[in-house]
């Protein structure tokens, strides 16, 4: 017989009744009935029953061992009467009656216990992260983790990508987010940086000659942590395409997530390819950002033409300032009280907003202050152009253009999470398309880049040279699922004299991006065919299809929302002499 185990903790069944069997596995919970004492015995499988009596040796070694101690247990398989079984467990018609017991390693008391599903504050769990992966819900979330990196290399081979690996060593980049630096001992005073993403080596691959590239590569950013971002590090899917269009790439990446998502759906549904796209405006016209949630029913109309010379002064004059007005339809609110809008209002100001109008409906009757001043034949016209049913009220955001278009995004959201309208049983999928190559950036007073300042511009260099900068469009994309941004991509700018135009037109000098982006545009040099990808977090998708609010109950060992690793103490200082060989003194700090 193996020294552990004959067996694991989920495969025993009824079959092995009076067989001999040997498993091995952590007391998960134990339940002493008066002569018999029972332990759950857990591993990485599942659980399986032990019993034994007050006069065996197997009681006293068990008895003496603290939950979560690792035991060695040998016995035989009984089968358990009818009204104990539980159909709850894959083993619940058996139990294995305990000869022997070896304690294989004894558990101190415990700093929060596995069994149960009560919650911990955050600090604890991740301190004893060890401990934490032990319970149920977030050691499944990391098989499931497994098990979707799995499929999407499957699927990423069946579609043709090969899998390389990039540095993790490379240089500094002045775009994007902050880099974490490491010091070169052989080169004092320079420093590497680690890759915010394979971008630039991504492309590079493509002019070398490959055709389809994928890896799931780690990703480095020193930035704060969100609940949908992981401090620090975190993964993604990325692939790269060469000879491609825009619909090449979607064609490409659709079958492999509608696929993964389907797997691992567990009955919700998934949107059927092709996948919509929606235009960058339409999106924050219609959904109030780039980043819709298709779950939500409930669509941003503008109604700033309704106010025009209205009876609502106010609205009237942020229209004729050449600012807008925004309506939200707040569906079979007729039984809610006056306080569930008003609390909608006190809600917008708590975000930093002036306000959030509103006019209530009740079997065709409007009423609030707006309905009142806007009169009744105004409000007939709103509710025709909204398609309101006669118990729908309205919620209004108005002002500048673009916090016009936040505050309704916040308010879409928030509605439809108050009248429970987002269908929870569904993962909705979109590509938002067309983004804008350049922006105004009001502190800097200038034109700069948008997104990416590596995409191709709609009309190439046509486009740079005769349009408005503010009016150009890029070939980028981000697809979104249930809300959640999984990646951006595009379609490269692989032609340095356009790359050299819309940096010029961004403020850069030529010696700028020779200086900045030296690898790459000097690659491109010797001939680059035309090429796009894009990369979706693994992180997300994880996220998504195991239904948690936060990514960090996906990842192994998370930081915090401060970028600490509590359990092993990172980052922490090193000693005098690691500095020495780096060449680095620690500057004092600020005093006072």
């Amino acid at each position: 017989m193996h020294a552990y185990r004959t067996h694991n903790c989920a495969e025993l069944r009824a079959a092995h009744v009076g067989q001999s069997v040997r498993i091995s596995g952590w007391i998960h919970r134990k339940r002493d009935h008066g002569g018999l004492l029972f332990v759950d015995l857990r591993d990485h499988f599942g659980i399986t029953q032990i019993v034994t009596d007050i006069d065996s040796e197997a009681f006293k070694a068990i008895d003496g061992a603290r939950a979560e101690s690792v035991i060695t247990v040998t016995g035989d398989i009984v089968a358990r009467s009818a009204e104990t079984v539980n159909p709850n467990l894959p083993t619940g018609e058996i139990e294995l009656r305990a000869r022997d017991v070896t304690v294989q390693s004894h558990a101190q008391e415990l700093p929060m216990p596995v069994f149960g599903d009560a919650e911990y504050p955050e600090e604890i769990r991740l301190r004893y992260r060890y401990l934490d992966l032990r319970r149920e819900r977030i050691h499944n979330n990391i098989v499931l983790r497994s098990n979707v990196i799995s499929s999407l290399r499957q699927r990423m081979t069946a579609q043709g990508f090969t899998e390389f690996q990039t540095p993790i060593l490379t240089a500094s980049s002045p775009e994007g987010a902050r880099d974490y630096l490491v010091p070169s001992r052989v080169h004092p005073g320079k420093f590497y940086a680690l890759p915010q993403a394979p971008q630039m080596f991504k492309q590079l691959l493509m002019v070398a000659g490959f055709d389809r590239y994928f890896q799931i590569a780690p990703c480095f950013r020193d930035e704060d942590g969100r609940a949908d971002r992981s401090p620090g590090e975190f993964y993604q899917l990325d692939f790269e395409m060469s000879f491609v269009t825009q619909d090449d790439v979607f064609n490409a990446i659709e079958p492999v997530l509608h696929g993964v998502f389907e797997e691992f759906a567990k009955g919700r549904s998934v949107t059927p390819l092709p996948f919509p796209r929606i235009p960058y405006r339409e999106s924050m016209l219609k959904y109030g950002n780039d980043k819709p949630d298709l779950r939500n029913p409930i669509v941003i109309v503008d109604v700033s033409d309704h106010f025009t010379g209205s009876g609502f002064g106010r609205f009237a004059d942020i229209v004729s300032n050449g600012d807008v007005v925004r309506a939200i339809r707040a569906p079979g609110t007729a039984e809610k009280s006056r306080k569930f809008f008003d609390d909608m209002n006190s809600w917008a100001q708590s975000e930093g907003f002036a306000g959030l109008g509103y006019a209530t409906q009740k079997a065709g009757e409007f009423g609030g202050p707006i309905a009142k001043n806007h009169g009744e034949q105004g409000m007939r016209k709103l509710a025709e152009t909204l398609g309101l049913g006669p118990d729908d009220g309205i919620f209004f955001a108005a002002g500048k253009e673009a916090q016009a278009a936040k505050l309704a995004g916040l308010a879409r959201t928030r509605v439809a999470e108050q009248l429970e309208l987002i269908d929870k049983n569904k993962f909705d999928f979109c590509w938002i398309v067309d983004f804008p190559m350049f922006e105004y950036d009001e502190e800097s007073k200038k034109v700069d880049f948008s997104h990416n300042p590596f995409s191709m511009p709609q009309g190439e260099m046509g486009a740079l040279e005769t349009k408005d900068p503010l009016d150009i469009l890029a070939y980028q994309y981000d697809i979104v699922c249930n809300g959640i941004e999984l990646s951006s991509g595009a379609i490269r700018n692989h032609k340095p004299e356009i790359m050299y135009k819309a940096f010029e037109i961004a403020g850069y000098s030529q010696q700028d991006v020779d200086t900045n982006f030296a690898g790459m545009i000097n690659a491109f040099k010797f001939g680059a065919p035309p090429h796009g990808g894009s990369a979706p977090g693994i992180d997300r998708i994880v996220m998504l299809l195991a239904d948690e609010p936060n990514i960090r109950e996906v990842i192994l060992f998370p930081m915090n929302q401060k970028a600490e690793d509590l359990m092993m103490g990172a980052p922490s200082a090193v000693s005098a002499k690691q500095l020495r060989e780096l060449n680095i003194r620690i500057a004092d700090g600020p005093k006072g």
